[in-house]
């Protein structure tokens, strides 16, 4: 990944910062030989589930399946005092670098934070991303999710569920701040509620894939522009709680004061949305 489309990203965290703190003394932060991390952790026998948290301040992250152990990959940093904690128990691996709600200086383009992991499709899955200004590319696809919590700050992340999660997504929470969120592939998640809390952003919801179960979400959000697609023959009721009147519609629904609908077969998928300001795109196709 290129960490240099990620310091527009940062930017607009630094700024939130700024203006939290009225604090305008911000250093750089201090980077040093680059060096890389190899992770291979194992996975127990007999194992019913694992745990995975992963704690990154800023930077970039890669992550998807294929995993033999129970966390593969590489860490290459070069900021000081970055060295990424390693806490390991029987089928739980946390790994955690610096400070995410205290950055001691503003990132550069000299900064080297890269994070390339995969994650085993063999073993329910417990995964909890807390994050600050970082570029994440999230393939989950096909991995065994049980329970899937993701907190970010000043982000520009892409979530695809390209293939279905083999278990029922039980707990689905993401919360952001000042950032850019995709999500693709919704439908093969296999959740059944999904809380979305969003800052000022660009949040993009689609909900291709096989639908298992009925599917509740919630999205609340400030400042925002927000689509969903849904593909065409997928039953969705969509209803508008929020301020928002600026809500454009693409093919065919069934509008009845706050509520936008669109007919289809099999699992039905209930949206409640929430936004102050901003824009609402429903894209049917």
């Amino acid at each position: 990944m290129n960490n240099r489309r990620l310091i527009p990203v940062v930017t607009v965290l630094m700024l939130a910062m700024l203006a939290c703190t009225f604090n305008f003394n911000f250093p750089s932060l201090q980077t040093t030989e680059t060096k890389t991390l190899t992770l291979h952790e194992p996975l127990p026998k007999g194992l019913d589930i694992a745990r995975v948290s992963l704690s990154i301040p800023a930077g970039t992250l890669s992550l998807k399946g294929g995993a033999t152990g129970l966390l593969e990959g590489t860490i290459s940093y070069n900021v000081k005092d970055w060295d990424p904690v390693i806490t390991r128990d029987s089928g739980v691996v946390s790994i955690k670098q610096g400070d995410v709600n205290k950055i001691n200086g503003v990132p550069t383009q000299e900064m080297v934070n890269d994070w390339s992991l995969n994650l085993p499709n063999s073993v329910p899955l417990v995964l909890t991303i807390n994050a600050g200004a970082y570029k994440g590319v999230l393939d989950l696809g096909g991995l065994p999710l049980k329970s899937l919590a993701i907190i970010d700050g000043a982000s520009q992340s892409k979530v695809n569920f390209s293939q279905p999660n083999p278990i029922q997504l039980e707990t689905f929470t993401y919360k952001t701040g000042a950032s850019q969120v995709d999500m693709e592939g919704l439908a093969n998640a296999n959740f059944t509620n999904l809380r979305f809390d969003g800052g000022a952003g660009d949040y993009t919801f689609d909900f291709s894939g096989s639908l298992y179960r009925d599917a509740v979400i919630a999205i609340k959000a400030g400042v925002s522009n927000i689509t969903l697609n849904i593909p065409v023959g997928t039953h969705v009721i969509i209803d508008n709680h929020g301020a928002i009147s600026n809500i454009n519609t693409e093919g065919t629904w069934v509008v009845n004061g706050s509520t936008y609908e669109a007919s289809g077969n099999g699992p039905v998928i209930t949206v409640s949305i929430d936004i102050a300001v901003g824009n609402l795109k429903l894209v049917r196709k």
